[in-house]
């Protein structure tokens, strides 16, 4: 709940794409810093983090040291292989 008031202003959907964009095209890892200078259009700082938590919990992106990549691959046959793989 105290996460909820630190909140200013969630994000927009067109703002979540427009971060996802930034960062599926990227080659390399990105900061918080790299990735609002990317935008397009202004964010604010706790939006970009609200968005990319968001992100972050439904397994389209992952946090490295070296900053955000995308990690979302929608292969069907990586699925499959998922689900019958070996769990160790």
């Amino acid at each position: 709940m105290q996460m909820q008031k630190d909140i200013i202003h969630y994000p927009t959907l067109k703002t979540i794409l427009a971060i996802e964009d930034v960062v599926k095209k990227a080659n390399i890892p990105l900061s918080r810093n790299q990735i609002l200078a990317r935008l397009s259009t202004g964010v604010m700082r706790s939006t970009l983090n609200f968005a990319l938590d968001y992100m972050e919990k439904r397994g389209l992106i992952l946090e490295t040291r070296k900053g955000f990549i995308w990690t979302f691959n929608p292969n069907k046959k990586l699925e499959k292989a998922e689900e019958d793989g070996l769990q160790v």
